[in-house]
Formats: structure tokens, sequence, C-alpha cells
């Protein structure tokens, strides 16, 4: 084979772009390692997707995506709202990490005429704020809570419009910690902080828990895998907790009809208009 005539053509899809850039960084192979699951993370918002979350995020297989999607206009709003999902997971310090590693290979493939455009562009302007996406208005809210989504999600999302919370807080209470009476819980380790809500709020609440009263507030569909810690599993259905990155696709999935941009909404979107 022609090994000169190999580098000469220019990569159609991301993932060998990314192998090219890697074989050209003379990085070390802890570093190469890191690099590839940060560029690869990557990949799944350039298609409209948010990653996996935790260990899986490692070990999952990226979709396949074409290299001059990075070239098109959506590609910075739908990188910055991965940063913004990102960044509430993982914090601003790790964002920073593997932003880095993308601006890298970006300025790389712009070198060698690969891409014409930097889809990076937008995050600096955004400063890794979540906050840089818009909150969602009234009439926004309106049309979301017409949209037939079920009881888990009603509950959920009035909840986060309520309280200011974070999801993750949301997703971690449990049924015996409600005061469903009083429209509160108390949540922090000691519990100090106290999460109130309306009465709309409580009523969907308690049609969510109607029959139970110890185990996650919010549950999955399906019953929880072998070796699910039984502090994320209902005792009466048997199902796991609902993950943040569950929460968060059907989010979007919801949302996706009603954003004119097709992409969908996120949940701190909610979260931000309630504490701002």
């Amino acid at each position: 084979m022609n090994t000169v005539a190999t580098a000469s053509i220019v990569p159609v899809e991301y993932a060998v772009a990314v192998d090219r850039f890697l074989d050209e960084a003379g990085l070390q192979p802890a570093s190469r390692r890191v690099y590839r699951i940060s560029l690869a993370s990557w990949s799944w918002p350039l298609v409209g997707k948010l990653p996996p979350a935790g260990l899986s995020r490692r070990r999952a297989t990226p979709p396949v995506v074409p290299l001059a999607l990075l070239e098109d206009e959506a590609a910075g709003l739908r990188l910055a709202s991965a940063v913004a999902h990102r960044i509430e997971s993982a914090g601003a310090r790790t964002v920073n990490r593997e932003l880095s590693a993308l601006r890298s290979a970006i300025t790389w493939w712009l070198r060698r005429d690969w891409i014409a455009a930097d889809p990076t562009a937008l995050l600096r302007q955004a400063r890794l704020s979540p906050a840089a996406l818009q909150q969602l208005g009234d009439a926004q809210l309106a049309a979301l809570f017409r949209t037939p989504a079920g009881l888990r999600e009603q509950a959920l999302w009035h909840l986060l419009l309520d309280t200011g919370a974070a999801a993750e807080t949301l997703l971690a209470l449990d049924a015996g910690a409600l005061d469903l009476a009083g429209c509160k819980v108390k949540t922090g380790r000691p519990a100090q902080r106290v999460l109130e809500w309306g009465s709309q709020t409580g009523e969907l609440l308690g049609w969510l828990l109607a029959g139970r009263r110890s185990g996650p507030v919010f549950l999955t569909d399906r019953r929880a895998p072998a070796g699910t810690d039984p502090a994320d599993v209902c005792p009466l259905t048997s199902k796991g907790r609902l993950s943040y990155r569950r929460a968060a696709e059907i989010f979007t999935e919801h949302t996706r009809p009603l954003d004119p941009d097709g992409r969908g909404w996120m949940l701190h979107q909610l979260r931000r208009r309630a504490a701002a």
C-alpha cells in the first residue's frame, strides 16, 4: 500500500479523522487513551444525541459521524448543549480538558483543510456556562406540559420548575423522605436544604407515589438488573431508580418537536428559570 497516498486522502468519517490526528499527535499511551475517549464522546452530540454516562461512556460504540457535520451550522449549538449537560455532571474543569482535546484535533484538521469551519468558536463565547442556553419561556412551558408525556415525566418536570434544584438531586429522592402534605422535602447530608413545590406538583407526586412509601421516587420502566444497589430499587415493583441520562434523553425526545431547530431542549433549562 502506498502510505504517502493514503496519508493524503481526506477522511470522510469523524472516527477516522480522530485516528489520523492521534497517530500524528505524539502522545504518551495514557494521554492518547484519554484523548480518544474525549474525542469519541463529542461524536454523540454531533448527531443530536447524549453520550452514555459513567463507565458506559468509555465502553460504548460511538455513532458513525461524517466529518463534514463539523461544518454544519447546527454543530456549534449541538456542542454547546452537550457542554451544558456535561458540566452539570462532570464540572467545568473536566469539560475544559475534554474541549481542549477537541480543539486540538479541530485545529489540526483545519490546517490540513479537512474541514473549513470551527464549531467550537461558539463554546469560547459561552465560557462553559450552562446558563448560555436560553431559559424556557411561558409559551414554551405551556407547550411542554401539553405534550403526551407520562405521569413520571410530568411530575419530574414540574418539580424541577418549582424547586430550582438540580435534576440529579431530585432523581436521588426517596419516597419516604417526601412530605406530601406539606409539599416539601429536606435534602443534603445532613438534611439542611428544604425544597418546596406547588399544589399542582404535589398532586402529580401523590399520584406517582400512590401505594409506595419507600424506594426511589422516580423509577425506570423495567426491573432493576441483578446487582443494583438495594437503595436504588423499589421494594414493591423491583424497578430501579431513573438515571439522569435517561431522564435527559426523554426530555430531549419529547421537546424535539417543540424546538424550531429540531434539537430538543435540556432539563436544566427548566431549572435555570426557577433558580434565577
